[in-house]
């Protein structure tokens, strides 16, 4: 499976290396004190699950879509935990695309974590004192998604 979706192929066809806006998701998977964590085939970075919402698909059903696609797991979806702006990204091939990030806080409920796709080379539970070191924007994902606030935190 390709990380790209197909969706997206399509508009590149039409409008080429021109900047996207996207809807993206991260899920902060929790089971007991430890989180759920993937390393990135294309970077080495770990990071929570993270994806693409598809057209018309509410942000939550993707975050738990891309949870059993990426790492085998089921989840519920228990809060949307903040909401940020990624900067622009300029792919090897010059695609450019910037994304609006949704992070959830969720609890795992089945499935042994494994590699389920081409996006990551590992995936494994991580104390949450003792996570791998992560970018700033990751890092705060997770700090929001393990707050226990009630309320979104919106980033600027």
């Amino acid at each position: 499976m390709s990380p790209v979706p197909d969706f997206v192929l399509e508009i590149r066809e039409m409008i080429g290396t021109h900047p996207l806006w996207l809807p993206g998701v991260t899920a902060v998977i929790r089971r007991d004190d430890e989180i759920l964590m993937v390393e990135r085939a294309d970077n080495g970075a770990w990071t929570p699950v993270t994806g693409i919402v598809d057209p018309g698909e509410e942000p939550a059903v993707s975050a738990a879509r891309e949870a059993l696609e990426e790492a085998g797991v089921v989840i519920r979806v228990d809060r949307l935990a903040s909401t940020s702006v990624m900067s622009e990204v300029v792919y090897d091939n010059g695609d450019r695309a910037s994304y609006l990030d949704l992070t959830f806080a969720c609890t795992w409920i089945s499935g042994e974590a494994y590699v389920a796709d081409d996006e990551s080379t590992d995936v494994r539970w991580w104390p949450v004192d003792g996570l791998p070191p992560m970018s700033d924007s990751m890092s705060q994902r997770v700090a929001a998604a393990l707050s226990g606030e009630r309320e979104a935190r919106f980033t600027s």
